[in-house]
């Protein structure tokens, strides 16, 4: 069985289109997809949540 990809921050950025900053804000308001934060302090946001996350806001925006 294979392992649920994790992508860096950085990566979701990218995918997004969105400045750190601006992601950072929209996770203070509870807009942002899940992250999951490591032992070392470095996050990590799971395909699946990022993929629900698109979903929600295309029904937000219909």
């Amino acid at each position: 069985m294979a392992r649920p990809q994790i992508l860096k921050l950085p990566e979701v950025l990218e995918e997004i289109g969105m400045s750190r900053a601006a992601f950072y804000r929209m996770r203070a308001r509870g807009q942002a997809p899940r992250l999951r934060k490591l032992p070392n302090g470095q996050v990590r946001v799971s395909r699946a949540d990022l993929d629900a996350w698109w979903e929600r806001c295309e029904q937000h925006a219909a």
